[in-house]
Formats: C-alpha cells, sequence, structure tokens
C-alpha cells in the first residue's frame, strides 16, 4: 500500500514532536553534565567562552558601530604580532590564558626568553 502526502505530512509532524521530547530530555541530562563539571572545576564564563563583558569601542574611531566592531577584529588580528612561538609553528601573543604549547614548553625546562618570537 502506498502513503499518500498527507499521511507522510502527518507521520512527519509526529516524528517532529517526538524527536523534540527527546531533544529536551538530553538537552536536560548534558545541562545537568556541564553544570557538574562547571561546579568540580571551578569554571569561569569567561573560561568558557560565554563572558558578558562587552568590549570598548575605541575612542579614536568615528566609524559606526556595525563598521567599527569589524575593523576592530581585523585591527587585533593584525595588531597581536606573536611574542612567543615554539620549533612547531605555534605562536602566541601573549594575552589571555597560556596555550597548552606553551605550558608543555615551560614544564619542559623552556624559559619564556626561549621562545620569545
Amino acid at each position: 500500500m502506498t502513503k499518500t502526502y498527507l499521511q507522510v505530512q502527518k507521520q512527519i509532524a509526529q516524528l517532529q514532536k517526538e524527536a523534540d521530547t527527546l531533544r529536551k530530555k538530553e538537552a536536560a541530562g548534558v545541562l545537568a553534565r556541564i553544570k557538574e563539571a562547571i561546579a568540580v572545576y571551578g569554571f569561569t564564563a569567561e573560561e568558557l567562552g560565554v563572558s558578558t563583558r562587552k568590549a570598548r569601542a575605541s575612542k579614536a574611531s568615528a566609524a559606526p558601530v556595525a563598521r567599527r566592531k569589524g575593523a576592530k577584529k581585523a585591527a587585533a588580528k593584525s595588531a597581536a604580532a606573536p611574542r612567543f612561538k615554539d620549533d612547531q609553528g605555534n605562536v602566541w601573543g601573549g594575552r589571555g590564558p597560556r596555550p597548552a604549547w606553551f605550558k608543555a614548553a615551560l614544564e619542559s625546562g623552556k624559559t619564556p626568553a626561549d621562545l620569545a618570537a
């Protein structure tokens, strides 16, 4: 027996409801595990990438806000010349959390001066 278009549409709607229910149930479990990990390890919003702090606009720029944001990102990328690098090509500008490769190099006995770009 061949299904009609209407029957398939009803089946799709029913499956979508079922999928939404399952997603909500699974999401609740995931969220609980995330909250537990945050509590155990003491992660901050900034470490998780969900910081609510807004970046300050440049005083020198008179461009509209939408344009200023894009220009700021481009300027930040070009202005942040790498201060540290290793032989594998990893680089770090010296701002923000230390990257894993930098920490590993320090633990292996290197000094920040050894890794200076």
